[in-house]
């Protein structure tokens, strides 16, 4: 049998403050920013574009790793929050283009960093060879738990629960937007 003190007991409960500072996270960008994560991480996608792109729907999916359907939904509330417009801009009138608003602007200046980008950051300034330790053991975890066949956005955020066919199963999450 074992006790609280095990080696097991230690990995799930680092991976249980993984899963709470992930949670954190998106709680304080909701706060903070106004917008769910998955929102933040589609105005950040729209700001990053070239000021002369057409920006599609495909485009911010395939940026954000989500789908289309997705994507969509997201925007439709951001649109409704005055975030962003849509319109038919090109010469193909069935491309429909998303462009920021004065207000979405604003926000992004407002919207702290993406969890994902801070922990990309540390551990830049790590040893690759501690980098490739800490893949391979996160690794054996993702079997030990059974996880191989989950695919997964490099993204951290508690709501995005990808199904596998890259949609969410809810509604877009922060129900406060």
């Amino acid at each position: 049998m074992q006790t609280e003190d095990s080696i097991g007991f230690q990995i799930l409960r680092a991976i249980r403050r993984i899963i709470r500072r992930t949670a954190e996270h998106s709680r304080n960008v909701g706060k903070q920013g106004g917008v769910s994560v998955p929102q933040m991480l589609c105005l950040k996608a729209v700001s990053e574009f070239p000021a002369d792109t057409e920006v599609t729907v495909a485009m911010i999916a395939a940026s954000v790793q989500l789908s289309a359907p997705t994507v969509s939904r997201i925007l439709d509330r951001m649109e409704n929050s005055g975030f962003l417009s849509r319109e038919r801009k090109s010469k193909d009138r069935r491309k429909v283009c998303v462009s920021l608003t004065d207000k979405g602007w604003q926000r992004i200046k407002n919207l702290p960093a993406p969890l994902h980008e801070q922990f990309l950051s540390r551990l830049g300034t790590l040893d690759p060879i501690q980098c490739l330790g800490l893949l391979k053991a996160l690794e054996k975890i993702v079997e030990l738990m059974d996880a191989e066949g989950l695919d997964a956005a490099p993204v951290l955020t508690p709501e995005l629960e990808v199904g596998p066919t890259g949609t969410l199963p809810f509604d877009d999450v922060n129900h406060e937007s």
